[in-house]
């Protein structure tokens, strides 16, 4: 099974450059729920942009759950150099009842350095130094899907928002049965571990570009849970 993330994922181990599946073009549609109760629709796109590539994750609210702050969308232009997908900008724009924030990162990898401007924390606002393999969050979530293997154990160096940290994802033994639509697929559950309060599990199928689910959890309790409705291809 090949290896693919809250908002909200040098990978300290990098993937065989040879084995790296290439980027390919989709779009997939997601309902999203917490508690079981709907809250609205999702998407996440990846598409060619301008000689590189665009991964987008676009949440959508309605009514008055709109209002609570599902209403975001999360973006990362990156390239993919010899396998790893490396990170250009990134943006995140966030609606809140009546405020919007806005933050954008460049990763300068000439400097090696990586820096956010806009709503961001004054003590995330300092340049990050870069390592070879390090990503966004919305490419780990790539980089989960194209590596994850039965019983594997995945990390990667997570660089995004003004922070810098080692994530690290188990995948399942086995995989499960999971049902999208009239199709059902046979998924592996990734789990990111040491994630503190916050867990984060991303079901993945072979052949499948995209996550079958996105379960996130803080606290115990659901915080934002995406189930695949459909996805399309090139």
């Amino acid at each position: 099974m090949r290896t693919f993330t809250r908002w909200g994922l040098a990978a300290a181990l990098l993937w065989v450059a040879g084995l790296a599946q290439a980027v390919e073009p989709f779009r997939a549609t997601y309902d999203v729920y917490r508690g079981g109760r709907a809250l609205g629709v999702a998407t996440l796109s990846v598409a060619p942009d301008g000689g590189r590539w665009r991964v987008d994750l676009v949440m959508d609210g309605k009514g008055l759950i709109g209002l609570a702050g599902l209403n975001a969308q999360q973006s990362t232009v990156f390239d993919e150099v010899n396998g790893a997908y490396r990170p250009i900008a990134q943006s995140t724009v966030r609606k809140v009842l009546f405020t919007r924030k806005q933050t954008t990162g460049i990763y300068d990898w000439s400097a090696r350095k990586a820096t956010w401007t806009g709503d961001v924390k004054k003590t995330r606002r300092s340049p990050v130094d870069l390592q070879p393999g390090d990503m966004s969050g919305l490419l780990i979530n790539l980089a989960v899907i194209r590596d994850a293997q039965p019983g594997q154990t995945l990390q990667y160096r997570y660089v995004d928002s003004g922070r810098a940290r080692v994530q690290q994802y188990v995948v399942s033994a086995t995989p499960e049965d999971m049902s999208v639509g009239e199709l059902r697929y046979s998924a592996l559950r990734v789990d990111r571990v040491q994630s503190g309060a916050e867990q984060t599990s991303i079901w993945v199928a072979d052949g499948v570009p995209t996550p079958i689910r996105i379960l996130q959890r803080e606290n115990g309790e659901d915080t934002y849970d995406l189930r695949l409705v459909e996805y399309k291809g090139a």
